[in-house]
């Protein structure tokens, strides 16, 4: 039986103590007609999470995120909207493209929004500043994972659509060294080929985002998923220690050896 918290609640008081975090897989309609890209970052080798590793945009969620999201979204569960404002923002932060607003957003519009941004933290003063309305709605809920151990990310994974490939991003140079689109079945075979490396939530996302030809099948197969909070596991497989995750969420892959897996 199930026992983890549902998806809009918090880690409970007596589980690990855990950072809320938000990531936002952003597809694109492919210019040669072939399956939809997906945007990417690079992380810092630096970085504590993940360094090195090609990863979606995201961050944790801020207190700042939370006000907003009080403020936009009163009748979401908080740990929801607040993850939606927080995918928002550092999607901002990390790659100058300014998604879900009302408004259309020109790309010296979006620098400009991006370098106040990092001046001020915060994404409410961008947006008044701008007059900006956020449509955080346009965020779908696809997967929420979370290492069961104290210091891991609860991150909670967005999708959204930009229809068009006609937009500007650049990296912001201090936690990302990179950014570039590729299917998700093209950024499986960079991983596999040696030319990026992907930690284990993102290769099992990957691997599910490619069977998808549109923004509309995965919207469809989260319908048929039900969204909860995944706790890797050790599994022993056949005498050998594997990272598995349930088998009824939705990924054709749920378990990886231990000895391959990077885990961030």
């Amino acid at each position: 039986m199930n026992t983890t918290p549902p998806s809009d609640q918090p880690m409970p008081a007596d589980g690990p103590k855990v950072i809320p975090a938000a990531t936002l897989v952003i597809f694109r309609t492919a210019t040669s007609g072939g399956p939809p890209e997906l945007l990417m970052v690079q992380r810092a080798k630096e970085m504590r999470f993940a360094g090195g590793a090609a990863v979606f945009p995201g961050g944790r969620v801020d207190e700042a995120d939370r006000e907003l999201a009080r403020a936009i979204l009163p009748d979401e569960a908080e740990e929801i909207a607040a993850a939606r404002v927080a995918a928002i923002r550092e999607t901002l932060e990390e790659t100058g493209l300014m998604v879900a607003t009302t408004e259309p957003v020109s790309a010296a519009q979006a620098a400009e929004a991006r370098q106040m941004l990092l001046e001020r933290v915060e994404l409410a003063p961008v947006l008044r500043h701008f007059g900006w309305h956020l449509v955080p709605e346009r965020l779908a809920l696809y997967a929420h994972w979370c290492p069961p151990w104290e210091g891991a990310f609860d991150t909670r994974f967005f999708v959204i659509d930009l229809g068009t490939g006609a937009v500007d991003i650049e990296v912001d140079a201090t936690e990302n060294t990179r950014l570039f689109w590729a299917s998700a079945a093209d950024a499986l075979a960079m991983a596999d080929r040696g030319e990026i490396s992907v930690i284990f939530p993102t290769r099992r996302n990957l691997e599910r985002l490619a069977r998808f030809g549109s923004h509309a099948e995965a919207l469809a197969d989260i319908a048929r998923h039900p969204v909860r909070r995944i706790h890797p596991q050790i599994e022993i497989r056949d005498g050998a220690e594997w990272l598995t995750i349930p088998a009824d969420l939705g990924y054709p892959v749920d378990g990886q050896p231990r000895a391959t897996a990077q885990r961030g």
